[in-house]
């Protein structure tokens, strides 16, 4: 049975972030690495790190007097996840829409337009 993924806030996004990107760090490493980022007190992100640790997206560990933070979820999943979410609540679960939406706002190169392409050739199995 698959585990389903957490809830995350979008305050909580950035606190995932760091996590994903510098691996285990303690509640006051955290601080520091959003600290110029964020106008949050340190209070509040540490309260966000309880909030993760709650809904399962974050492991703690103990090492000596100090407690260590990391990401107990992986974040490309928590990306596909947040993906469907959106189509789900924004597009009734249509995909074509949604890409189009995405596609006519963005500024594409003609090289990512190459690698949209390919992807789109893959998924019709060409």
């Amino acid at each position: 049975m698959k585990k389903e993924l957490p809830r995350i806030a979008d305050s909580e996004w950035r606190v995932m972030q760091v996590l994903w990107k510098h691996g285990p760090q303690t509640a006051n490493d955290i601080v520091t690495a959003l600290s110029g980022e964020v106008k949050w007190k340190p209070r509040t992100i540490k309260t966000l790190i309880s909030r993760l640790v709650k809904k399962g997206a974050v492991k703690v560990t103990e090492e000596g007097y100090r407690y260590q933070y990391s990401a107990a979820v992986d974040e490309s999943a928590c990306i596909r996840s947040e993906t469907k979410s959106f189509v789900r609540r924004v597009y009734k679960g249509t995909m074509t829409p949604a890409l189009a939406a995405f596609l006519e706002g963005a500024d594409l190169s003609a090289q990512e337009i190459d690698e949209l392409q390919e992807i789109l050739n893959k998924k019709k199995g060409g």
